[in-house]
């Protein structure tokens, strides 16, 4: 499966890091252009591929690691392309107060879905802090989990798969609706941390 990465913040470069621990190849793009990914792809090795994001909209499973107020001009940059798969790595957040952002009764991976038309949403490496993600997540007999949600049970399993191979620990939490809202920045999943024995 071909995979890519949107962004290469803090979140992007935990992602990018943990795609490069397990030598797993992975494109990545942000809105600069690969040419600013020079640094990151010579400190990661090989398996991380710098793109443009029309390119990586051609990938089967798109991590989508930008800002929320960023989701739509992804969408348009992709084209008419679209990914299969949409990973929802995204946090709904107002800053500087540092508040979810207000969406009335809808969650944040609605908002996602309707820009990402045509792709299946899944919401995953969103609760964890950035540090945290990018760290190991493989201690003796214990593996950090790591949440998901989604409507598609085969692309659950295919994220599932693939988070089991960057060395976490899956959990599915159900449809969007119910896990999505758990997820989401302000709920009760929001940054904890925990492990869970092989």
């Amino acid at each position: 499966m071909r995979y890519a990465i949107i962004g290469s913040g803090a979140i992007g470069t935990a992602l990018a890091t943990q795609f490069s621990r397990k030598d797993i190849n992975v494109a990545i793009a942000n809105t600069r252009g690969p040419e600013s990914l020079g640094n990151l792809v010579e400190r990661l090795g090989p398996s991380i591929e710098p793109t443009t994001i029309r390119e990586a909209s051609k990938a089967e499973l798109a991590i989508l690691a930008v800002p929320f107020g960023a989701v739509s001009n992804v969408a348009k940059a992709f084209g008419k392309s679209r990914p299969r798969i949409v990973v929802d790595a995204t946090n709904a957040i107002d800053f500087p107060s540092f508040t979810p952002t207000e969406l009335g009764n809808c969650d944040s991976s609605s908002v996602v879905a309707d820009a990402f038309d045509g792709s299946i949403i899944k919401k995953a490496f969103n609760t964890l802090p950035a540090q945290v993600l990018e760290d190991s997540p493989e201690e003796i007999g214990l593996r950090r989990v790591l949440f998901l949600s989604g409507d598609s049970e085969r692309a659950s399993n295919e994220v599932s798969e693939l988070v089991d191979q960057l060395g976490f620990s899956p959990v599915y939490l159900g449809k969007l609706t119910q896990g999505g809202r758990l997820q989401q920045f302000g709920g009760p999943l929001m940054l904890e941390i925990f492990l869970r024995q092989d």
